[in-house]
């Protein structure tokens, strides 16, 4: 038997992880088996489903990097699902039933199915033996008109005649599959295998849902999350190895995925540890491709070409877990702000707080600091060469007279990276301008004090 799985989405909203979860786990257990992974719209809700949500389903697979070797929309299926409505009611299985309309106090007519009253046994992949008296089920309806088939008749002929022979899905779904399984067997079609995977939680263990905590998928490409980490953390949402590794690639995972490790409590969506995951693929981005994945996310007047940029670069990747946090950076209160211009700051910042004669001292070390620095050439002019430099005059002289008043002259911020790097990324001709620029200040402070001394 060649293995088939679907995904079958409605075009009603935005999907969330919760549901690209369940694209994944069908996907993977198809590709484990060399079988086929099939995307079908489920778009019989006529007045709710819009075109926009469906390019937003395939665009979100197609991020995430979950190919289909087949696609249909259910509403493409109308002459087909009307067929069998009509041999269900040929054959007594089914019946049109006058209903009353509460709202409209009129009557309309519904198909039912008509109920043979069983129990239904099926063997659940990941939950084991499940047993159902669909006595309680009563006749459920199965279209509201021949052409207007509801969910339980469309997912069911539709599974049967793409031949999908196992079925994975929510758990919330549970209770539908004594309907279908009633169906399967009405209609003669041979009954899928079922994976009922268990439901994605919020950290607070509610049900994740657009009101709390869910967001489009397409939104954390927005955001500037890398695919690779978004599909390492959902599978295993729900599912790990049996070596508990976390970082894994697609491959890996596809190798090593069961449904039978998978968990039947439901698992914690939390973003945290998603931007965790993200950071261990960032890390592993190499230079051009990262330049090129962060590129959106800088400021306007950080130019491409800037040799600032490339300097910058490491720094960036060194701090953030997802593009997203990058603006931050270079805002007011970032710690790269300084990079575009000098901030203004308060003279008396400049002198380390424990030094018993500040100015002078900060004169002192800063005219050394510009003097070792000088002599450095710009090709020398990076961060380690920098510490190598300064390091033995902040050693001999005190590390906080020496480095504090360094890295306000350079960023003019109490958070900055350190003074090294900070000088690394100016380059050599901005932080000695900035160091004249602080030493001027200083001394016309001292003199003006030695004036009215």
């Amino acid at each position: 038997m060649k293995v088939i799985t679907r995904f079958a989405p409605s075009p009603t909203g935005y999907f969330h992880a919760g549901s690209y979860r369940t694209a994944l786990f069908s996907y993977i257990f198809a590709r484990q088996q060399g079988g086929r992974f099939v995307l079908r719209i489920e778009d019989t809700d006529r007045e709710r489903s819009k075109k926009e949500y469906e390019e937003n389903i395939v665009d979100s697979l197609k991020w995430l990097g979950l190919d289909y070797d087949d696609f249909s929309r259910q509403s493409d299926h109308t002459a087909n699902y009307r067929k069998h409505i009509e041999r269900l009611i040929a054959n007594s299985q089914a019946f049109v039933s006058a209903e009353k309309v509460a709202a409209a106090g009129e009557r309309s007519e519904v198909i039912r199915f008509k109920n043979p009253n069983k129990v239904v046994v099926f063997n659940d992949l990941i939950r084991g033996r499940i047993e159902f008296d669909t006595t309680e089920l009563g006749d459920f309806v199965i279209a509201k008109s021949l052409d207007e088939p509801v969910f339980h008749l469309a997912v069911v002929v539709d599974d049967a005649e793409s031949g999908i022979t196992h079925v994975i899905r929510g758990e919330d779904h549970i209770s539908n599959t004594p309907r279908h399984i009633l169906l399967y067997e009405a209609l003669g079609f041979p009954v899928p295998s079922y994976a009922h995977i268990p439901l994605l939680l919020a950290t607070d263990r509610s049900k994740l849902s657009k009101r709390n905590g869910a967001i489009p998928v397409t939104e954390y490409r927005r955001r500037g999350f890398l695919p690779a980490a978004v599909v390492n953390y959902l599978a295993l949402l729900g599912w790990h190895p049996e070596d508990n590794r976390e970082v894994m690639s697609f491959a890996e995972i596809i190798k090593d995925f069961s449904l039978e490790r998978v968990q039947k409590a439901g698992a914690i969506f939390d973003e945290a540890k998603l931007r965790w995951f993200n950071r261990q693929y960032l890390l592993q981005l190499n230079e051009a491709d990262f330049s090129e994945a962060v590129q959106p996310f800088l400021p306007e007047w950080l130019s491409v070409k800037s040799p600032v940029l490339k300097r910058l670069l490491p720094i960036i990747k060194d701090k953030i877990a997802a593009f997203d946090e990058v603006p931050a950076l270079f805002e007011e209160s970032g710690e790269l702000h300084f990079v575009r211009s000098l901030p203004a700051y308060d003279l008396a910042k400049l002198p380390w707080k424990k030094s018993t004669e500040p100015t002078a001292t900060a004169i002192k070390h800063l005219t050394e600091a510009k003097r070792l620095l000088h002599i450095l050439a710009d090709i020398e002019f990076d961060a380690n060469t920098i510490k190598d430099t300064l390091w033995p005059y902040a050693e001999a002289q005190g590390r906080g007279d020496v480095l504090w008043p360094l890295r306000i002259a350079l960023t003019g911020q109490d958070k900055s990276p350190d003074p090294f790097v900070s000088a690394a990324i100016l380059g050599r001709e901005e932080s000695l301008k900035r160091l004249d620029s602080a030493l001027h200040r200083l001394n016309t402070q001292e003199s003006q004090s030695l004036k009215h001394g």
